[in-house]
């Protein structure tokens, strides 16, 4: 039984559907990698909100609705911070803007025609869909109060992110509203490690250029001389 079927008086809201984040590590990748880079993307917004495999409760009647984890989930107005559910009533109503879903094998149409119901019906205005199996790219955007199929033939730009996704035989590349692209757990570790043994060999070069600045200093007041008005 699915673990939140039954509505427990004593936890109505529970944090956790007893699910694993991912079926396999491709997915799990995907995820992760989403999820990651779309939190560097908005570090500085503090109103900006973004998770992954959170649960999401639309509504404070279970027997309505929900909940439903996304993948990946983006909200624009509401603050950073720990969650162990989204329960939208007490995030001034505001629902995810942006979600995402990585398909896996064992995901069957009607278990994604259900997901795609439930956020059509609460609110989400971009919906995205990647089969990393298949390298199958899905896009709907709200249009007219529903969501709405997007071709995206030559590549595609997230209205409200910003990112850009581009689909090619190889798989599946997002960029920044930089251009940067969107870059692994392991190649983000590496390109910090670079960028801080960067810094260093700088700070480095800075502090031989100011040892040699001062014993040129010292030498020419061992000869009686100002130091700034050899300097002029």
């Amino acid at each position: 039984m699915n673990p939140l079927s039954y509505i427990d008086p004593d936890d109505p809201y529970p944090e956790s559907d007893g699910q694993s984040m991912a079926e396999n590590t491709q997915q799990y990748d995907w995820l992760v990698k989403i999820k990651e880079n779309l939190e560097i993307l908005f570090a500085d917004r503090p109103d900006v909100f973004v998770a992954g495999d959170l649960l999401w409760y639309p509504v404070p009647d279970r027997r309505l609705a929900g909940p439903i984890a996304p993948d990946v989930l983006v909200v624009f107005g509401r603050p950073k911070g720990r969650r162990g559910s989204y329960k939208q009533w007490e995030e001034d109503g505001i629902a995810p803007q942006v979600v995402f879903e990585i398909r896996s094998p064992s995901n069957s149409v009607k278990e994604m025609a259900d997901k795609l119901a439930f956020y059509d019906l609460y609110g989400v205005a971009e919906y995205y869909v990647y089969d990393p199996a298949e390298n199958t790219l899905r896009i709907w955007l709200r249009q007219g109060g529903r969501l709405a199929a997007m071709a995206h033939v030559g590549g595609w730009t997230s209205p409200r992110l910003g990112v850009r996704f581009a689909l090619t035989p190889a798989g599946l590349d997002l960029f920044d509203p930089a251009g940067a692209p969107f870059l692994t757990s392991v190649e983000l570790a590496r390109r910090a490690a670079r960028e801080a043994a960067r810094a260093e060999r700088e700070a480095e070069r800075a502090e031989r250029s100011s040892q040699r600045a001062e014993r040129l200093a010292e030498r020419l007041r061992a000869l009686g001389l100002d130091p700034d008005d050899a300097a002029d």
